[in-house]
């Protein structure tokens, strides 16, 4: 599996430091949570940030939208050499547009998922996505514990996707810890987004290294 570290979970009064951290541990990509107080309670960060941390590192970036106006956010985020945009398919009803405009841009398009939101919502348009954003906590806060149920969905896109041969990538992102690990493995997940998981370890470059184990092809 592939690593995006959740800056989210970093300390944010000394980011240069959390960005090497990173790349000593060789991770993919950085995770940001871009949230407007909105689509989910909490505010966080919005470009101005993301473009300080263009020029921290050389990672690629794996932007997640948690915002009611995704596409307000998408010249800005490719100016700024952004590599995956995750948008939530709650928020929008005209979702191939917005992936097609992603993609005009040289990014990867990816639709995002809330834990109680059925994979039929976005069974149309999976052959034209680069990646599937599944939440596995209630997005909007750090630090919650995975739940259990949703296995069954990651289970579920991985068995579509085989059986359709289809070129999508499968994210993970929520209460991602040591001991799930390799039950996302096994699941078919090819990256996972870890925020405490990865800053709180007691070996962040050990974490890294148990989540790139057995590392399957990413498709994208």
């Amino acid at each position: 599996m592939r690593l995006a570290p959740s800056i989210l979970a970093a300390d944010f009064t000394n980011l240069a430091q959390a960005f090497k951290l990173i790349e000593n541990a060789r991770c993919e990509y950085v995770h940001f949570d871009v949230m407007d107080g909105h689509f989910v309670p909490n505010l966080t960060f919005g470009p101005p940030l993301i473009s300080l941390a263009r020029n921290l590192t050389k990672i690629p970036f794996d932007v997640h939208l948690m915002v009611s106006n995704p596409g307000d956010y998408i010249d800005l985020l490719s100016e700024l050499g952004v590599e995956i945009i995750s948008f939530h398919i709650e928020t929008i009803k005209a979702a191939p547009r917005l992936m097609h405009r992603i993609q005009e841009h040289g990014m990867l398009a990816s639709v995002a998922l809330n834990p109680q939101t059925p994979l039929t919502e976005i069974e149309d348009i999976l052959p034209l996505l680069d990646n599937v954003l599944l939440m596995t906590v209630d997005p909007g806060f750090a630090g919650q514990k995975l739940i259990q149920t949703m296995f069954h969905k990651i289970e579920k896109l991985h068995t579509y996707r085989e059986d359709r041969e289809l070129m999508f990538t499968i994210e993970v992102d929520g209460g991602v810890c040591e001991e799930n690990l390799e039950s996302l493995r096994q699941l078919g997940v090819d990256m996972v987004v870890a925020g405490k998981g990865f800053f709180q370890a007691k070996d962040p470059v050990l974490f890294a290294a148990r989540v790139h184990g057995s590392r399957r092809r990413f498709h994208a």
